[in-house]
C-alpha cells in the first residue's frame, strides 16, 4: 500500500521518505505483503501487489490476470486481480538506498565484535551512480555492463592459496568482498543487478564447504538476482534478445528506424598508477556479442565515480582511518631501542585484525628507522623490515589497514629514543609545517600541483632554518621569499622531497582517477612527475597529503654536483644529516564542499608524540593542533560517532 501511495506522490522527498519506510517495513515485518525473502534489494524491478480490490489501478500499475493467492483466514485458494507495479525510476532509489545508509539498515558486512557495520546499500549508491552516469554519457541506451570478479590465485606452481582479495572495480559495484571468481551484470537502463557465483561438485565442496546459496548471498549482498556462473552466456543471450526486441518495439512506435542496439560494455582501461591495464570480462562464448561489444565508454565512467565518494563510503574510510591511527599509537607507545623493525609491523597487523577485524593491509608495511628510512618503498623485496632499532634512530612507519577493500594510508615519525634531538626535532618541525600548509589551502579549485609546491616551500624553508641550505647575507625584507621560490625554479625541493606529496586514496591505496581522460597530464619536472595527480581538487574527493624530507646520498651528490644547484647548499652541514634518513607524515583527508577534513587521528604535535610514547592518553583530552583539522571520532558498537575535543 505504501508503494502505490509513494507511486502516486508528485513531491519527491514525501515519495521518497514513503519508499524508505515501505521498504523497511517490507524487510522487519513477517507478514508484510511484500517480505524480505521476496524483496531482498531496494531495486527489485518489480513488486507483486495482489488484492481482493476491483478497483482500476493508477497508471503506473500492469494489471494481472487471473493471478491466485491463498487467503490470510482460510488458507484455500482464490482467484482474485493482481497487480504489477514498477519500481521507482533510478533517482528514487538511489535515494532510498542513499536512506539505508545513513540509517545503517538493510543487508550489513561485519566482521563482528565492534567493528564496522558496512550497509550494503553503500554499494547500491555505486550502481546507481554509474548507471546514471552511463546513461548520461551514452544517450539513454540500453544494454548489460558486463564485469569478472578477481580470481582466487596459486602462488606460483604450488597449490598454496594466497588470502583472496577481490577486483577492485568489481568490488566498487557489488561489494563481493569474499566471493572469488564471480561476475557481475547491470542492466541499463534500470541499473538492476545480477551476480553468477561458482557452485562446484562434492569433490571440492569436500574441501573447501558447500558452494554459495544463491538465496542467502543475494539477501547478504543486496543485489536483484544470484545465479550460477554456468548461466553466464544463456543469461547475456536472453537479455540481450530481450533488449533488442525492446528497441524494435520502440521504434515502431516512435517511428524512427535508427536507434541505438543494445549493447554489452565490457571494463577496459589504463591504470595510470601501475602502467598495468584493467582486463575485460571473458568467458566461453562471448565472442558472439563482438559486433556489439563497448569497450571504451564503461571505464572513465566508473574511474570518474570512484573519484568523488559518497558519504558511505566516507565513514567507512573514516573507519579505516581510526583504526589505524589507534594501532599507530600503540605502536609509538611500544617502540623501544633493541626491537627489529618486523615487530613494529607485526604490533601494527595485530592491532588492525584484532581489534579492528582487518584481515588485509592496504599495501606493504614500510617500518624503515634510522638510515633505512631514506628508502621511499623500505620493506619490500629485499628490504624485509630486519634493521634493529637504535637509540639514535627516527623511525618512519608507513602503515594502512584495509576494511572491506577500503583503504587507509599513514605515516607516522617519531624518534625511537622517546626524544628528539635538536636535529631530529628541525627536520620533523619542517615537515610538519609542511603538512599544515597544505591542509589549511586544501579546498575545491585549487591545483594539486600547486599543493606539492607550498609543501616543498616550507620544506625548503626548514631546511635554510637548521642550516643546510643556504640563502646568502642579504637579508632585506622578502629577500628569503625570492631565494625559496629561486630554489623551486631549479628543482632543488625534489633532491629533498623525490615523491610526489599525496595521491587519490578509496577503494586502492593509489586510487584510479589521478590521470584520467580530460584531466591535466603528468609534469616532466623532477618532483612533480612523481605526482600520481596533477587535477584540482574537487569536492568529494579524499586525498593523502604526505610531505617528507629525505637524506638520499645519490641525490645529495647529484645537487653537489649541479651547479645551479649546489650554490644553494651548505656542504659541511649537510655532511651532517648524512645517514640521517628521513621523515615523513601522512594523513588522508576528506575534501569538503569549503576546505577539508582531516580522517586520520594521529598525534602530530612534537609534544603529543612524546607523551603518547610516555603511556599518555589518545586521543587526547584538547586537541593542540587545530590547524590540522582532524576530525576526531569512534566506532562504537559497530558505527562511527563524532567526537568533541575542544582546541
Amino acid at each position: 500500500t505504501l508503494l502505490l501511495i509513494a507511486q502516486s506522490m508528485q513531491h519527491t522527498s514525501l515519495r521518497q521518505l514513503i519508499l524508505a519506510y515501505a521498504l523497511l517495513c517490507s524487510k522487519i515485518s513477517s507478514s508484510s505483503s511484500v517480505s524480505a525473502s521476496r524483496w531482498p534489494s531496494i531495486t527489485s524491478t518489480i513488486m507483486e501487489r495482489r488484492s481482493t480490490s476491483s478497483s482500476s489501478p493508477p497508471n503506473n500499475i500492469k494489471k494481472v490476470k487471473n493471478a491466485a493467492t491463498t487467503t490470510a483466514t482460510g488458507g484455500g485458494a482464490s482467484t482474485t486481480t493482481g497487480y504489477m507495479m514498477k519500481m521507482p525510476p533510478l533517482a528514487d532509489k538511489r535515494s532510498v538506498a542513499e536512506q539505508l545508509c545513513q540509517t545503517c539498515s538493510g543487508p550489513i558486512y561485519s566482521q563482528g565484535l565492534n567493528t564496522f557495520q558496512v550497509p550494503m546499500a553503500l554499494y547500491e549508491v555505486n550502481r546507481a551512480r554509474v548507471v546514471q552516469a552511463m546513461l548520461e554519457k551514452n544517450g539513454n541506451t540500453k544494454g548489460l555492463i558486463l564485469l569478472e570478479g578477481g580470481k582466487q590465485t596459486t602462488r606460483y606452481d604450488t597449490d598454496h592459496e594466497p588470502v583472496f582479495r577481490q577486483e577492485s572495480y568489481f568490488h566498487y559495484l557489488f561489494g563481493a568482498s569474499q566471493y572469488s571468481d564471480c561476475y557481475g551484470v547491470l542492466s541499463l537502463p534500470e541499473g538492476e543487478a545480477t551476480l553468477f557465483v561458482p557452485t562446484w561438485g562434492v569433490d571440492v565442496e569436500t574441501i573447501c564447504g558447500a558452494s554459495p546459496e544463491f538465496e542467502k548471498v543475494k539477501k547478504e549482498l543486496g543485489v536483484e538476482r544470484v545465479l550460477s556462473v554456468g548461466d553466464l552466456k544463456s543469461f547475456v543471450e536472453r537479455e540481450m534478445k530481450r533488449m533488442e526486441d525492446d528497441v524494435i518495439e520502440e521504434e515502431k512506435k516512435s517511428g524512427e528506424e535508427e536507434m541505438f542496439p543494445p549493447k554489452l560494455f565490457l571494463l577496459k582501461g589504463l591504470n595510470t598508477d601501475s602502467g598495468n591495464f584493467a582486463s575485460p570480462a571473458s568467458f566461453d562464448g562471448i565472442s558472439q556479442f563482438a559486433d556489439v561489444r563497448d569497450e571504451d565508454s564503461l571505464f572513465p565512467v566508473l574511474v570518474e565515480c570512484r573519484v568523488h565518494k559518497s558519504p558511505a563510503e566516507i565513514d567507512l574510510l573514516r573507519y579505516t582511518n581510526w583504526i589505524s591511527s589507534m594501532a599507530h599509537v600503540e605502536v609509538m607507545r611500544s617502540t623501544k631501542p633493541g626491537m627489529m623493525e618486523y615487530q613494529l609491523e607485526s604490533l601494527f597487523q595485530h592491532h588492525t585484525y584484532t581489534h579492528g577485524g582487518c584481515r588485509h593491509m592496504s599495501y606493504t608495511c614500510i617500518c624503515a628507522c634510522g638510515p633505512s628510512a631514506n628508502i621511499l618503498h623500505y620493506g619490500h623485496a629485499g628490504r624485509p623490515n630486519s634493521r634493529l632499532l637504535a637509540s639514535s634512530d627516527m623511525a618512519l612507519l608507513d602503515m594502512g589497514s584495509e576494511y572491506h577493500c577500503y583503504a587507509s594510508d599513514i605515516t607516522c615519525s617519531y624518534p625511537v629514543s622517546g626524544t628528539f634531538t635538536e636535529d631530529q626535532r628541525a627536520v620533523y618541525e619542517s615537515v610538519l609545517a609542511a603538512q599544515v600548509s597544505v591542509i589549511n589551502e586544501l579546498k575545491p579549485g585549487v591545483s594539486w600541483v600547486d599543493m606539492h609546491r607550498e609543501a616543498e616551500r616550507q620544506i625548503l624553508k626548514g631546511l635554510i632554518k637548521c642550516g643546510v641550505l643556504t640563502i646568502g647575507d642579504d637579508c632585506g625584507e622578502g629577500y628569503a621569499e625570492k631565494v625559496i621560490e629561486e630554489m623551486l625554479d631549479v628543482d632543488l625541493g625534489a633532491i629533498f622531497m623525490p615523491h610526489g606529496m599525496g595521491h587519490l586514496i578509496g577503494i586502492d591505496t593509489h586510487d584510479v582517477g589521478g590521470y584520467a581522460m580530460g584531466t591535466p597530464e603528468r609534469s616532466g619536472r623532477p618532483g612533480l612527475a612523481k605526482l600520481r595527480t596533477a587535477r584540482d581538487v574537487e569536492e568529494g574527493m579524499v586525498l593523502t597529503v604526505e610531505p617528507g624530507c629525505y637524506f638520499i646520498d645519490p641525490l645529495l651528490d647529484m645537487a653537489l654536483s649541479n651547479d645551479k644547484q649546489k650554490k644553494f647548499v651548505n656542504s659541511e652541514r649537510l655532511g651532517d644529516f648524512r645517514g640521517f634518513g628521513g621523515v615523513r607524515l601522512e594523513d588522508d583527508l576528506r575534501i569538503t564542499a569549503d576546505g577539508c577534513e582531516n580522517l586520520t587521528l594521529c598525534p602530530r604535535a612534537a609534544e603529543e608524540v612524546l607523551n603518547v610514547m610516555k603511556g599518555g592518553a589518545w586521543p587526547p583530552e584538547k586537541d593542540v593542533m587545530p590547524e590540522l583539522k582532524r576530525a576526531w571520532a569512534d566506532c562504537k558498537k559497530g558505527k562511527m560517532k563524532m567526537l568533541d575535543i575542544k582546541s
